[in-house]
């Protein structure tokens, strides 16, 4: 098998580690492996396969002689170095919100739309965190019914925000734990710890937050279709790791629950968890380190005579929102012969 020169980009941050992990974990046939990231973190050492590799500064020749570079160290930084690792002939799979809305630009869930990913399309988008996992599901029951109207509302893990919201949910929560004075928030716009706040990323002018337009926005371009109308409530909870959404879709077609979980059941990267007489649906500890976008709590809107469904989504947004996507989006280059 083709082996590929492999870069991680902001390879000491949350997302960077967990991309480490997936290309690992996932036998992604590497080469060569460089991690990169800011002048901070240069020296530090990461493991691969069980080898230390030490951190390189992220330079615009950083591309040079890569194959595939996986982002993610945010807006600024990709929108400053990506362009050079691609003209540079290197495949840029980026994590932050940069180049997701550029209509020049693949955004790509491979469960969803991996028909839109081109050789000679060098820089691709990885989606939201919320939008991935949310499409995930929405997918299967499109292709079924067509989906006419979305309205969600997501139950964000601190580690969207990165290791600062970990870190500070931890110490809230310890300082609570010892009745200590919680110290005043500093990642998040209130107090995190028992807490939550429906603000995610700042307000835009029509009373949504930058993060309710991205899953708006988003899932249209994934979805390749802009009549879906989506409203989202982008909720920011006091969980480390997994986002859940409550989703509320109407369809042109009628579509049953039974029907829904037929089509679950046989999508891929979707695993049914829906058993209500046994207490069995998707949490965020559950799905916590894997893989996999859960669904579950399937029924019909009893308030409408319209065609609508509501269900339960949860998946872990370091992992399928963030890093395994990215993942997944490179191993489809590869099976594509794209690279």
């Amino acid at each position: 098998m083709k082996k590929f020169k492999v870069a991680v980009a902001g390879a000491t941050g949350a997302v960077g580690l967990e991309m480490i992990k997936m290309l690992e974990s996932r036998n992604f046939p590497v080469e060569s492996i460089k991690f990169l990231a800011s002048k901070r973190s240069v020296g530090k050492k990461l493991t691969y396969n069980g080898k230390e590799v030490a951190v390189e500064l992220l330079t615009k020749n950083g591309g040079r002689g890569v194959d595939i570079a996986l982002f993610s160290a945010g807006a600024a930084v990709s929108k400053e170095f990506a362009p050079f690792f691609t003209a540079d002939g290197c495949f840029v799979i980026d994590n932050s919100s940069a180049w997701r809305m550029n209509k020049d630009i693949p955004l790509v869930v491979p469960e969803v739309n991996p028909h839109d990913l081109k050789k000679e399309k060098k820089l691709i988008a990885n989606p939201n965190c919320s939008t991935i996992q949310m499409v995930v599901a929405l997918k299967p029951l499109h292709n079924f019914a067509k989906i006419k109207r979305i309205i969600v509302s997501t139950y964000q893990a601190v580690s969207g925000a990165g290791q600062k919201g970990i870190n500070e949910l931890a110490e809230q929560t310890k300082a609570w734990a010892k009745g200590e004075t919680i110290l005043a928030a500093d990642k998040f716009q209130y107090q995190i710890a028992f807490n939550l706040i429906p603000q995610i990323d700042v307000f835009t002018e029509n009373g949504y937050t930058k993060e309710e337009m991205k899953m708006t926005n988003e899932t249209k371009k994934i979805m390749g279709d802009n009549s879906i109308e989506v409203s989202a409530t982008c909720v920011r909870v006091p969980v480390f790791r997994s986002h859940s959404e409550s989703v509320w879709i109407e369809t042109e077609k009628p579509i049953s629950p039974a029907q829904a979980k037929e089509l679950f059941s046989k999508a891929n990267g979707i695993q049914l968890l829906d058993e209500p007489k046994n207490n069995k649906y998707p949490m965020p500890l559950s799905a916590e380190n894997m893989q996999m976008t859960y669904i579950g709590r399937i029924r019909s809107d009893i308030s409408t005579k319209n065609n609508a469904l509501t269900l339960w989504i949860v998946s872990d947004n370091l992992l399928k929102g963030a890093a395994l996507n990215a993942v997944q989006i490179a191993e489809v280059l590869v099976k594509n012969k794209l690279i």
